[in-house]
């Protein structure tokens, strides 16, 4: 029997990323929304400190185990930016044609080789809110900023990401590739691995 599991997330690309990604893990994935959790404010001052809040807060309110990332994209040129502040970067939170646009316009007149960028997802799996050894993954993937958006699948900043070695953006990629490839696609296979050492 699967073990039921709280993601920690109202966010629907990455709840259809995670589903993908968690299909065959042994868990069933509630969405924190499906129990009434609302999301918690992010006020850590780094990935990992905003995945902790959100899963603690899940877990805390449904009495489950509960999974939460953070995730972002860095851009060197801009300093880390838009970093811990991605989903609103414009000012809206998930106003995704807003924060594309003003990435691009921050990075008016770069050069491509100026502009190497990488989203970075921190994964924390807790077994309950008071869990003193939370389960830490992170995850990295690299490429660079295009000057135009090219795609359609994917959310947020896929469409402006060229993932190294790739042809495409990422808002191009086939989805089951792009699981593969992707930062949170590197954090879950980490999760899995440490989840398998625990088991024995």
């Amino acid at each position: 029997m699967a073990q039921r599991i709280v993601l920690a997330s109202s966010n629907r690309g990455k709840l259809a990323e995670f589903n993908a990604l968690l299909a065959d893990s042994g868990f069933e994935v509630l969405a924190q929304a499906s129990l009434g959790i609302d999301d918690v404010e992010e006020t850590g001052l780094s990935f990992v400190e905003n995945a902790l809040l959100k899963a603690r807060h899940a877990a805390l309110v449904s009495g489950l185990p509960a999974l939460a990332d953070d995730s972002g994209l860095c851009v060197d040129q801009l300093r880390g930016a838009p970093g811990l502040y991605s989903a609103r970067y414009a000012g809206g939170h998930g106003d995704s044609a807003a924060n594309n646009a003003r990435l691009l316009c921050e990075l008016d007149g770069v050069a491509a080789e100026r502009r190497d960028a990488f989203f970075i997802c921190a994964l924390v799996l807790l077994h309950r809110a008071d869990d003193p050894t939370p389960l830490i993954v992170e995850g990295r993937w690299h490429g660079r900023i295009l000057d135009a958006p090219r795609g359609t699948q994917g959310f947020g900043y896929d469409p402006l990401f060229l993932p190294h070695g790739q042809q495409v953006s990422a808002a191009e990629l086939d989805p089951a590739l792009k699981n593969r490839l992707s930062h949170r696609g590197q954090a879950l296979a980490k999760l899995h691995a440490r989840l398998a050492e625990l088991r024995g």
